[in-house]
């Protein structure tokens, strides 16, 4: 392992990620002058987990000792990208950015975002059982050759930077901001059983890296090297041990948001049901057994 100063001394400029969190940060910005201009406060506990832990942690991962040895080091890579596809997300998630447009846009902004979001494509990519599947790819490439290019290549680690978390927040928002991504209870409960599967297929690239007897990327050890630096191989079972620790532990959190999305739900169409007339819930009852027993009422 590092020594504590190499930790934290350790710094890069990453300018994809400053423009991320730079233009993060402006849009959070007017959207809170925004909306206190309508006379909707935010709290600011999420301000400063929208800045703080959001964007801080995004600025640490990328611009601190992972991001400046991320090429050199395959588990500091390996640290990098799983944290900003399953920690970053949900800590920007916090900052409610969703629910902070709706407060401050006008209504033809509003429109335009629901236009958005309503989108097959971004439908599709915010579904809880496609999204891990986006993440499953990613982790898989890490038992291929194309593990060192992602490290590597300028080009692929900025798209990585972009990407990466984009693909996470997809994942996190439609649990965090629900009244943006409502799903029926029957629904999140098919969900739930998908996504509690997948996240522990997802360990499955970290226990190939740490079982593994051979260099999968094939790139050796070359040049002069700190003293502390692993060999490859041991460079390769920390990668394993990291992803594989990550994606186990961040089960718990995302099961126990699943968790209050099915409740939310649950409570949202319980209402509905209470605001139905006598006559409505029978016309709802007497429809539930024609389909149940296969009858069609004759015109």
């Amino acid at each position: 392992m590092p020594p504590l100063h190499v930790l934290v001394t350790a710094w890069q400029i990453d300018w994809t990620a400053l423009v991320i969190t730079g233009a993060g940060a402006v849009l959070y910005g007017l959207g809170l002058r925004a909306a206190a201009a309508k006379g909707r406060r935010w709290p600011l506990w999420r301000t400063l987990a929208f800045y703080l832990l959001g964007l801080g942690s995004l600025l640490v991962l990328t611009c601190g000792f992972p991001g400046a040895y991320s090429a050199q080091l395959r588990w500091a890579f390996t640290l990098k990208s799983s944290l900003l596809l399953f920690v970053v997300p949900l800590l920007i998630g916090l900052g409610k950015p969703i629910t902070l447009a709706r407060a401050a846009l006008p209504p033809g902004g509003i429109a335009r975002l629901n236009a958005v979001l309503s989108h097959r494509l971004v439908r599709f990519l915010s579904n809880s059982m496609a999204a891990p599947l986006l993440g499953l790819a990613l982790f898989s490439t890490f038992l291929t050759p194309l593990f060192y290019a992602l490290r590597a290549n300028p080009l692929a680690e900025a798209l990585v930077t972009l990407a990466v978390p984009l693909l996470g927040l997809l994942m996190a928002l439609p649990i965090i901001e629900e009244a943006d991504f409502q799903r029926s209870s029957a629904f999140i409960t098919l969900e739930f059983v998908f996504v509690f599967i997948e996240l522990l297929i997802d360990a499955v690239p970290g226990i190939l890296l740490r079982l593994n007897g051979q260099v999968l990327d094939h790139v050796l050890a070359a040049g002069s090297q700190p003293a502390w630096f692993p060999d490859p191989l041991r460079d390769q079972q920390l990668a394993g041990d990291l992803l594989w620790f990550i994606c186990e532990i961040v089960d718990l959190p995302l099961i126990i948001l699943m968790f209050m999305r099915f409740a939310r739900s649950d409570k949202r169409e319980a209402r509905g049901f209470d605001d139905l007339t006598d006559q409505q819930l029978d016309q709802l009852n007497a429809e539930h057994l024609r389909r149940g027993s296969g009858r069609v009422t004759p015109p």
